[in-house]
């Protein structure tokens, strides 16, 4: 088995807000990041895939394709926006990094070839905060 990550970037905008609560509460559980003018944060997307390499190519995956299926289907979708009101598959989610990295698998994983499978989504939202989520 060979895994194979490629790493992207966006920048994106959100808050964290629970709508049943209130704003004090949301202060209170979710401080500065409920600021209801948003934040920003620049985002590090590592995508890891994993399978046998092909016996003609030698590759897992043509990395330029992963990279292209990573930008239309995630990059595209988030970068320079409002996750919390631009993004569609973020409606209606809470706007956490932990929610950010099931989404984007549930993006990915439906387009990759069958003999590849996506192991894991790694995403930092700061240079020491990051989640991993494998599915």
């Amino acid at each position: 088995m060979v895994y194979l990550t490629r790493q992207e970037h966006f920048n994106a905008a959100h808050k964290l807000y629970n709508p049943r609560w209130s704003k004090e509460r949301n202060e209170e559980v979710f401080g500065v990041c409920a600021n209801e003018n948003w934040h920003g944060h620049n985002y590090d997307l590592y995508v890891t895939i994993k399978g046998n390499p092909d016996p003609d190519t030698g590759f897992l995956y043509d990395v330029k394709k992963l990279s292209k299926l990573i930008k239309e289907h995630v990059i595209d979708k988030l970068d320079h926006k409002n996750l919390n009101l631009d993004v569609d598959f973020m409606k209606d989610q809470l706007c956490s990094t932990e929610n950010l990295a099931i989404a984007i698998w549930q993006q990915l994983q439906p387009h990759l070839p069958q003999q590849v499978q996506l192991h894991c989504i790694k995403l930092y939202e700061t240079p020491r905060i990051y989640v991993e989520y494998f599915g």
